[in-house]
C-alpha cells in the first residue's frame, strides 16, 4: 500500500504533464469505480445503502467534494507546477492538521509526544514548502503550487473530519465506493463546465506513458491500494496500519527521483527528515500504554 501511494506522486506529475486535470482526474475515479463498486457488491454493501437517510447520503456527498473531488482536482494542478517529490512532502501536513483540528473542535486529547511529532512534523514541511529560507513565507514567497497542495491538505483533512460525522457506522469499502463515484461525476461535470469537451477529448488521446500512469493511479493506487489498506487495518490494527502511511512521502521522493530524474535538496532531505520523524513521533505518542 505504502508503495503504491508513494509512486502516485510521480505517476500524477506524469499524467498533470500530458493530460487537462479534471479531465484525468474524472477518468482516474471512473475507471477506479469499475472496481470499487463490484467489490462492494460481492461484499454485501449495496444491502447497506437501503438504511441510509437523505443526511447520510447528504453527507457522503460532501465528504466526496471534498476528499475526491477536491483532493483530486487540487493533486493534478499541484503536481503541474511543483516536483512531484517535493509535494509528497508537503502531504506529511496530513495528520498534524487534522490532529490540531481535533483536538479543538472535538476536544480530543494529546500527550507532549504527539505535541512534540506535531511541532516537528510542520517544521519541516515549512523548511520543504520555502525551500530552506523559512522567513520568506512570512513575505509571501510561496509560490502558487504549493499553494494548489495546500489544498490537497485542506481537502483530505475536511474528508477525514467529515468522517467522524458522516461515516459513523458505515463500513470504509461504502464509504470509498460512494464518495468516489460521487467524486468522479463532480470531476466529470467539472471538467465538462471548465475545460469542455476537449478536455476529455485531449485526455482520451493522451500518450502511452500518460495512460499507463493513470491506468496504475485508478487501479493500483485507487483500488488495489485501498484494498490491501483494509487487509492491513484487519489485521493490525487501525494504529499500526496507519504507521506504514509514514514511509508514503520517502517512497514519492524516491520514486520520483528514480523515474523522473527530479533532484533532491539539501532542504527536502533537512525538511522530509523532520516531517517523517514528526508524524513518527505522532504515530508512537498515540499507542496505548503497556
Amino acid at each position: 500500500m505504502a508503495i503504491l501511494w508513494g509512486a502516485s506522486w510521480p505517476a500524477g506529475r506524469v499524467i498533470a504533464q500530458n493530460m487537462p486535470p479534471l479531465a484525468a482526474a474524472s477518468l482516474r475515479f471512473l475507471l477506479a469505480a469499475t472496481v470499487l463498486l463490484p467489490w462492494m457488491y460481492w461484499a454485501g454493501g449495496f444491502a447497506g445503502l437501503r438504511a441510509w437517510n437523505r443526511r447520510r447520503w447528504l453527507g457522503m456527498a460532501v465528504a466526496g467534494a471534498a476528499g475526491v473531488f477536491g483532493y483530486a482536482a487540487f493533486f493534478l494542478m499541484g503536481l503541474k507546477q511543483v516536483p512531484a517529490g517535493k509535494a509528497a512532502l508537503l502531504i506529511t501536513l496530513n495528520p498534524v492538521v487534522t490532529l490540531a483540528l481535533a483536538v479543538w473542535i472535538f476536544g480530543e486529547r494529546i500527550n507532549r509526544t504527539i505535541a512534540a511529532g506535531m511541532a516537528v512534523a510542520a517544521a519541516g514541511a515549512v523548511v520543504v514548502i520555502s525551500r530552506g529560507r523559512p522567513l520568506e513565507i512570512l513575505q509571501g514567497a510561496v509560490g502558487p503550487g504549493e499553494i494548489l497542495i495546500l489544498g490537497c491538505v485542506a481537502c483530505w483533512v475536511a474528508y477525514t473530519l467529515l468522517g467522524r460525522w458522516v461515516m459513523t457506522g458505515v463500513d470504509a469499502l461504502s464509504a470509498t465506493a460512494v464518495t468516489s463515484t460521487m467524486g468522479a461525476l463532480m470531476l466529470l461535470s467539472a471538467s465538462l463546465l471548465v475545460e469542455g469537451p476537449a478536455g476529455l477529448a485531449g485526455a482520451m488521446h493522451g500518450n502511452l506513458q500518460a495512460w499507463t500512469a493513470l491506468l496504475f493511479l485508478a487501479f493500483g493506487a485507487t483500488a488495489l491500494a485501498y484494498a490491501w489498506y483494509f487487509d492491513g487495518v484487519k489485521a493490525l490494527g487501525a494504529g499500526a496500519a496507519s504507521g506504514y502511511i509514514t514511509l508514503v512521502p520517502v517512497l514519492g521522493v524516491l520514486f520520483s527521483a528514480l523515474l523522473l530524474g527530479e533532484s533532491i535538496d539539501a532542504s527536502m532531505v533537512i525538511g522530509g527528515a523532520m516531517a517523517v520523524l514528526g508524524t513518527t513521533l505522532m504515530n508512537w505518542g498515540r499507542r496505548p500504554a503497556a
